[in-house]
């Protein structure tokens, strides 16, 4: 029996979160790795940028 798992990523009055995934091509091979990362929803324009 599969668990459920709740993940809460907004609490009143916290800091809201974004998911941020993005795509990266290895230097070596040639493909395409994904990152995903957890920034304020403020700073998501910020993070993209990099």
């Amino acid at each position: 029996m599969a668990k459920k798992v709740v993940a809460t990523l907004k609490k009143e009055g916290g800091v809201s979160y974004a998911k941020v995934i993005r795509a990266v091509k290895s230097e070596k091979t040639g493909a395409y790795t994904f990152r995903e990362e957890m920034v304020p929803s403020t700073l998501v324009q910020e993070a993209l940028k990099k």
